[in-house]
């Protein structure tokens, strides 16, 4: 039986360990460390561990509500962008040539959000643009490229979803929430145990990603209907704001799911979770309870390890860089 946990010590939450799914393999990152593990084509399950940089994660831009959003956004643009790079390189071998750093790491990283600002925030309000002349409310109009934008964004999701490989990382997805679901609850991590949870995690980056389209439409209408131009400006200006609104809300939500009204805030968020998560193999599972295991180790809150577990198969890759 599926179970989300919701009741946890507080030690725990405030540790917020979490995740992203890589190429046939796992992220996970504690509030030190991180670790990437990653399963290779004859089976082996291959680990990367490493520091995080104390200036980002520990310093005092990390203590200030709202500016602290940027921890999450380098997790996904840096972090997440190089680990996946990593684990495209062991999973498939000698044909992953390219190695993530220096120009190319910092020129992808660009790249990538230049090209998620363009789809997401400026495309709905060109959209939006070709019916403005016969919309006589600014608040309607913003409401309009909202709509536009989230729905982009939903549709997005989905279609990637039917990629056989994008269908893999979604499992992958599912086995580092079912993992962290487990360690939150104080269950064992062990495949059999781990599976028992569910799929869907309040923290997870897809309903990050809703939030901040729906806080959007609440910031962006309170700005009027200025000319296009500065429009496009706005969205690109004030995006990192909304982002910080968002990470409060979402670390709020997860500190308070006692409350019936949060956790009914919560819901679209965990529901969004199905289209970018599918029920993971066993295998799957040990990879993910593997990546977490070595960042528990790693901050001294390691978990007992038994001559079955998934942590006893696996083995440092020399090989990759990351």
């Amino acid at each position: 039986m599926e179970r989300q946990s919701v009741a946890m010590s507080e030690e725990q939450r405030k540790l917020d360990y979490g995740g992203q799914a890589v190429m046939e393999g796992v992220m996970m990152r504690g509030s030190q460390s991180l670790a990437v593990a990653v399963r290779r084509p004859d089976g082996e399950i291959v680990m990367h561990a490493e520091d995080l940089d104390p200036r980002i994660y520990k310093g005092r831009l990390k203590k200030i509500p709202f500016l602290r959003a940027m921890t999450a956004l380098w997790d996904v643009l840096v972090l997440g962008i190089r680990t996946l790079m990593y684990s495209a390189e062991v999973a498939l071998g000698p044909v992953a040539e390219v190695k993530f750093e220096g120009p190319v790491a910092w020129g992808t990283v660009l790249f990538s959000l230049g090209l998620g600002v363009l789809l997401f925030f400026v495309t709905p309000l060109l959209l939006v643009g070709v019916v403005d002349p016969h919309i006589q409310s600014s608040f309607v109009s913003n409401l309009l490229e909202g709509v536009i934008r989230t729905g982009l964004f939903i549709g997005y999701v989905a279609a990637i979803g039917f990629v056989p490989e994008i269908r893999r990382v979604f499992a992958y997805h599912g086995a580092e929430h079912k993992t962290i679901n487990a360690y939150e609850a104080g269950a064992e991590l062990t495949p059999a145990s781990v599976a028992r949870f569910s799929t869907s995690h309040v923290r997870c980056g897809t309903a990050f990603m809703l939030t901040v389209m729906v806080i959007s439409i609440l910031f962006f209408a309170l700005l009027g209907r200025p000319p296009i131009g500065l429009r496009i400006l706005s969205r690109i200006v004030f995006l990192p704001l909304v982002a910080g609104i968002a990470y409060e809300y979402i670390k709020f939500s997860s500190r308070h799911l006692d409350n019936p009204i949060v956790r009914a805030l919560t819901k679209p968020g965990l529901a969004l979770q199905k289209l970018t998560t599918r029920e993971p193999e066993p295998a799957m599972l040990e990879v993910s309870i593997a990546a977490l295991q070595r960042v528990l180790e790693a901050e001294g809150a390691g978990v007992a390890r038994t001559p079955t577990s998934a942590w006893d198969k696996v083995a440092e890759y020399p090989g990759a860089v990351l």
